[in-house]
């Protein structure tokens, strides 16, 4: 017997000590979806997304249980576990996902999947409740004043100097990001730290020559 015999005999009986039988199946779907539901749960009560995708949920708790499916047909049989990776492999998924909590309960649901699937179910509680304590924990950990974006539109190029001189009596953490001029109009775009946007504006907009001023809260995603 030479070296690729005794690996082919190995996997083969690893194989067929992984036994998948229909209590086994019961019980590992049934403990992924108990363990699915409660991420649906938390991700109710801690997402802070303006509209609220329940399609997105729904989606996070039956990833849970079709992965674990998935991992115990795969312990059941070698030809359908190298057909499953080639198959997994091609697949490609497009739908984007903007907001990075959203990727963290994706993945939380298929690695739910993954550790039940493998029978390790002691692992995945843990994990859920070792998650769930560091959303909360860091859910309360002060952040820093988020950035706004002050917009002005105004006749000329003479409006900059005192648009500034307003700006730095309100703050000193500012940045031009953009310009925009032509022959009797000019645009500024102004990113800041503010406290008291209202009376910003109020001065801004009462300088001869502003014809709109807009103050927009900036997330890292706004593009110019």
């Amino acid at each position: 017997m030479n070296f690729g015999d005794i690996i082919k005999k190995s996997v083969l009986e690893g194989f067929a000590d992984n036994e998948v039988t229909t209590p086994k199946i019961i019980v590992t779907l049934g403990i992924t979806f108990l363990i699915a539901l409660y991420i649906f749960l938390i991700y109710r009560m801690t997402t802070k997304n303006v509209f609220y995708s329940k399609s997105f949920a729904i989606s996070m708790t039956v990833i849970s249980v079709v992965t674990a499916g998935i991992i115990l047909a795969m312990q059941s049989n070698i030809v359908i576990s190298l057909g499953m990776v080639g198959a997994l492999s091609i697949v490609r998924f497009r739908t984007a996902i903007k907001d990075p909590m959203d990727l963290l309960f994706l993945f939380w649901s298929i690695g739910t999947g993954i550790i039940c699937g493998a029978s390790l179910y002691g692992v995945a509680a843990i994990c859920a409740i070792a998650v769930t304590v560091a959303l909360l924990l860091l859910s309360v950990v002060p952040m820093a004043r988020a950035p706004f974006l002050l917009v002005v539109s105004g006749g000329d190029a003479s409006l900059e100097e005192p648009i500034i001189a307003a700006v730095k009596k309100y703050t000193r953490a500012y940045q031009v990001k953009s310009r925009n001029l032509s022959r009797d109009h000019m645009d500024m775009v102004i990113q800041l730290r503010i406290k008291d946007g209202a009376a910003l504006m109020k001065e801004v907009a009462a300088l001869q020559g502003v014809e709109d001023v807009s103050l927009l809260s900036h997330d890292g995603e706004t593009t110019l």
